[in-house]
């Protein structure tokens, strides 16, 4: 319920502090009435961003002056992830299990030693038991043949060489992902800051349209529609502070670590060239992690190969001991040989396996290409898309919302247009300002993924190196 009064011009709910709160209505000598002055930057105390004061002292500069006054920087950030984001140890733990199990595979296998008896309890002249012809020990050792606990530890090396590609991808899938939430936090502060512009001119126009009620030059329609202005303002303002919240506590999570809310230290305006797609796709080619995790994957299976190939060849178990013969009633030593003869097995079906396994990374390779290739399309298409709208902001639009907003201002102070027009012009220009600024969130996100190879999903688990469909020859490590 409003209740008016020709007496009163005070709004019905105030904000709290505004920024232009003592000086917002300036008396007309034309007219006596009272007037906005353009938008000026709102007070810091609350901690939350601010416009920087030496790029946004007139009304209507770009928003890629806007900077956090205090706070923390991206390279803050980007090194606590590097030190908490779990999914960055479970890579470096991947490369360690590769070593650890290529070890194992190049180890020579252990001596048995056993004990012989032979014919023991056999019967004598008189009944009697003996303890036997033979007892004694056998120490027997298998000579692995034709090189395979080579091949075999190669094997797992160069999985190992798999895996560091695979960190160094997760590296820029964390880091990647910490600048896309660091720069998505960064635009939800400055959207606060302007939207909290838009609530003071709101309170303004309160008080200005209660002060034109009572001097009989606006309707109480006016009134009521103003109020509805002031209330929309400050849910706006609620909203907008909550998605900083939860966009910064996203950002937590991909770092790792409980931070408690506070500014972010940093511009949304790229300070770097544009990127060409050619240029863009090259540098994908030759060093995408993603490639080169499915290159070095390729040069396994091609050890793979020649380990299963090599399988066949018998390894030779010789073994030999000592003992006493108990019928001869003297020391007695033994010695034997032992090959299996490949005359059904040879291998030949893991052969064929690890064959067609091969043959099957060759084309996971170019899988890889024509999916980035895809993926690239897509989100350059964004990039180039937001780098022309950005650019045109900056250059036009911006300027040109700040200037019709500062005519038409000068047009009402010397009583040639209506105050409604102004406050329209205001809007626009506040409306400009935030999409320029969302358009520089989705611009430095594309970004990150156009220099970043694509890669995002900082909490996603880190790979292994064997891929999703790859058949592994061998249950154990050979």
């Amino acid at each position: 319920m409003i209740v008016l009064t020709l007496l009163s011009v005070q709004p019905l709910w105030s904000g709290g502090g505004s920024a232009w709160g003592q000086s917002a209505l300036v008396p007309s000598a034309a007219t006596g009435r009272r007037f906005l002055p353009p938008p000026s930057p709102p007070a810091a105390a609350d901690g939350w961003e601010q416009l920087d004061p030496n790029t946004e002292s007139e009304p209507g500069n770009s928003a890629s002056g806007l900077t956090a006054a205090i706070g923390m920087s991206l390279q803050d950030v980007l090194t606590l992830a590097a030190e908490n984001n779990p999914t960055l140890r479970q890579a470096r733990l991947q490369v360690s299990a590769q070593t650890a199990t290529a070890l194992q595979a190049g180890l020579y296998p252990n001596p048995t030693l056993a004990y012989s008896g032979e014919q023991i309890g056999v019967d004598t002249a008189g009944d009697t038991d003996t303890a036997g012809e033979f007892q004694g020990m056998i120490l027997s050792q298998r000579f692995v043949t034709a090189g395979k606990l080579g091949l075999s530890r190669e094997k797992y090396l160069r999985r190992a060489h798999v895996s560091e590609h695979l960190a160094i991808a997760q590296q820029f899938r964390v880091c990647n992902d910490v600048r896309i939430h660091f720069y998505r936090t960064l635009a939800a502060g400055q959207i606060v800051a302007i939207r909290r512009e838009l609530l003071e001119t709101a309170e303004d126009a309160g008080v200005t349209a209660r002060e034109l009620y009572n001097l009989g030059q606006a309707s109480r329609p006016d009134v009521r529609r103003s109020n509805i202005s002031l209330q929309r303002a400050r849910l706006a303002v609620l909203k907008s502070e909550n998605q900083y919240r939860e966009s910064f506590r996203q950002l937590t999570a991909i770092v790792g670590v409980d931070l408690s809310i506070e500014p972010l230290q940093g511009r949304l305006m790229p300070d770097q060239p544009a990127v060409g797609y050619d240029e863009a796709w090259g540098r994908i080619l030759a060093q995408s992690p993603e490639l080169l995790a499915a290159r070095a994957k390729l040069a396994a299976d091609r050890v793979t190969v020649q380990r299963e190939q090599v399988e066949w060849v018998p390894d030779i178990v010789a073994g030999g001991g000592a003992g006493y013969n108990f019928e001869a009633k003297e020391t007695t030593a033994t010695a034997g040989i032992t090959i299996e003869l490949p005359v059904f097995d040879r291998n030949q079906g893991t052969i064929r396996q690890a064959q067609m396994d091969l043959r099957r990374q060759e084309q996971e390779i170019r899988r890889t290409e024509l999916e980035l290739q895809q993926r690239l399309a897509d989100v350059y298409q964004r990039y180039l898309t937001s780098l022309q709208m950005v650019t045109e902001y900056e250059r036009v639009i911006v300027p040109e919302s700040r200037l019709a907003y500062q005519e038409l201002l000068q047009s009402y102070k010397d009583n040639r247009v209506d105050w409604p027009s102004v406050l329209e012009a205001q809007h626009d220009y506040f409306d400009v300002r935030l999409t320029q600024i969302e358009q520089l969130q989705e611009l430095r996100s594309q970004e990150v993924l156009v220099r970043g190879f694509l890669l995002h999903g900082g909490l996603m688990a880190a790979p292994g190196p064997t891929p999703v469909g790859h058949i592994d020859s061998v249950p154990k490590p050979r």
